[in-house]
């Protein structure tokens, strides 16, 4: 290496390792699962960078080539599956879909897998096999992120737009590894770029995502706040959701509200007394949040009405796959605790309102109001999920409402299409 390509790759990985050194500090202050997992995260980014680079090489009296070599190999696959395990977690993608859960399950347990197989590859052919088996597990990662970002969760394309850096830097960090004299200094540079960026913006990503769980945790019970599932209720879920109606409406996304209604409230207390139908709201409430992402506002409408407003999604016919899925995971069953120490199975008798939001104004109480109603008359729906069909104006369950695959197109300026027809 020259002594330019060791400054580029020194000053990378002291930027990776001033994120990873953050976040342990983050740790050791407020321990968590999620937080252990961000440090590991941005420790492996560390040692993954740091074998490919061909800093170790510097030190090749005290390495040896052998085990240089079959720790670059692995290197990319495990750190590309261990990110697809935290990243399943960080979008809770085991509650929210089956078809993301699967994706990043096969990308964390295959991937390690084939790499051995790559041992069994001509050696000049096995840190290429590698870096592109790394690059496949990564882009599958980035899908589900996306397809997470178009159902609704805010930060998913910050994190998406990170993992997509994370491309370039494998590519270049493999092509630097097997020494190929098209990579100069000036790549080694752009290449070490995107990866302490890549590193930068899913940290910060990662940290946002723990800061929100954390207030949602821990903020000081007051009015605002439900004192049973600690969720924002009166005048600041009022003011959370006009925040959330202003963004959405700057961004000009389309979004939806949903509510809520859970019907057998009395029936629970018969039979598990107000300790039973408190835990059941503390479970409704968690599972709400893990389906539409703690970064969406949910909050406590009344007594039995809950309500959340998705600030962005990709087009209507998600609505479609939104509402079904917080209605399956709502009507699993739970098990409540009595006062007395008894435990009792129940099952939610639940409704969910759909309400669909154009990037035009609406007036937030007439879309309450309005979602309060859809989840009354879900009640009586094989799905428990209803909405008011676009076409018909009529409210029906949620998979016969005729929704379109993708957003109107805007209208046209006028004179445009003679413009057009001119040309």
């Amino acid at each position: 290496m020259t002594a330019v390509e060791i400054i580029i790759w020194s000053l990378a990985l002291g930027a990776i390792g001033a994120v990873a050194l953050g976040r342990l500090v983050d740790l050791a202050a407020r321990p968590s699962v999620s937080r252990g997992h961000s440090a590991a995260f941005h420790l492996t980014v560390f040692a993954f960078v740091a074998v490919l680079s061909g800093l170790p090489e510097v030190f090749e009296p005290f390495v040896d080539p052998e085990m240089l070599e079959a720790a670059q190999v692995m290197a990319g696959p495990l750190c590309v599956a261990l990110s697809a395990f935290w990243v399943g977690g960080w979008l809770n993608a085991r509650h929210r879909e089956r078809l993301m859960a699967a994706a990043l399950r096969l990308a964390a347990l295959v991937t390690p897998l084939a790499a051995l197989g790559c041992f069994a590859l001509p050696q000049a052919q096995q840190l290429a096999a590698a870096g592109a088996l790394t690059l496949m597990a990564a882009s599958l990662t980035l899908w589900v992120i996306w397809r997470a970002s178009l159902m609704g969760d805010q930060l998913a394309p910050a994190m998406a737009f990170g993992c997509l850096l994370t491309l370039p830097a494998i590519a270049g960090m493999y092509a630097t590894a097997m020494q190929l004299p098209q990579v100069t200094a000036a790549w080694q540079g752009l290449f070490a770029l995107c990866a302490a960026l890549s590193n930068g913006l899913t940290g910060y990503v990662l940290w946002r995502r723990d800061q929100a769980d954390w207030r949602a945790r821990h903020e000081d019970s007051s009015s605002d706040f439900d004192p049973v599932t600690r969720l924002h209720t009166g005048i600041t879920l009022g003011q959370r959701l006009v925040k959330a109606q202003r963004r959405r409406r700057r961004m000009k996304r389309d979004g939806a509200v949903l509510a809520v209604m859970v019907f057998n409230v009395d029936r629970v207390r018969a039979q598990a007394g107000a300790r039973g139908v408190n835990e059941m709201f503390i479970a409704l409430a968690g599972r709400i949040k893990r389906q539409v992402g703690v970064v969406n506002p949910v909050g406590r409408y009344y007594d039995r009405c809950f309500v959340c407003l998705v600030e962005s999604i990709d087009a209507p016919v998600w609505l479609r796959t939104l509402g079904l899925r917080v209605a399956c995971s709502l009507r699993r069953p739970m098990t409540v605790g009595t006062g007395d120490g008894q435990r009792f199975e129940i099952h939610p008798d639940i409704g969910v309102g759909i309400v669909h939001l154009t990037p035009q104004e609406a007036n937030l109480d007439d879309v309450l109001h309005d979602a309060e109603r859809m989840a009354d008359a879900a009640r009586g729906m094989p799905s428990r999920t209803a909405m008011l069909d676009p076409e018909t104006g009529n409210v029906v369950p949620v998979e016969e409402a005729q929704l379109a695959a993708r957003r109107a197109p805007r209208p046209t300026r006028p004179g445009a299409n003679d413009r057009a027809s001119r040309r």
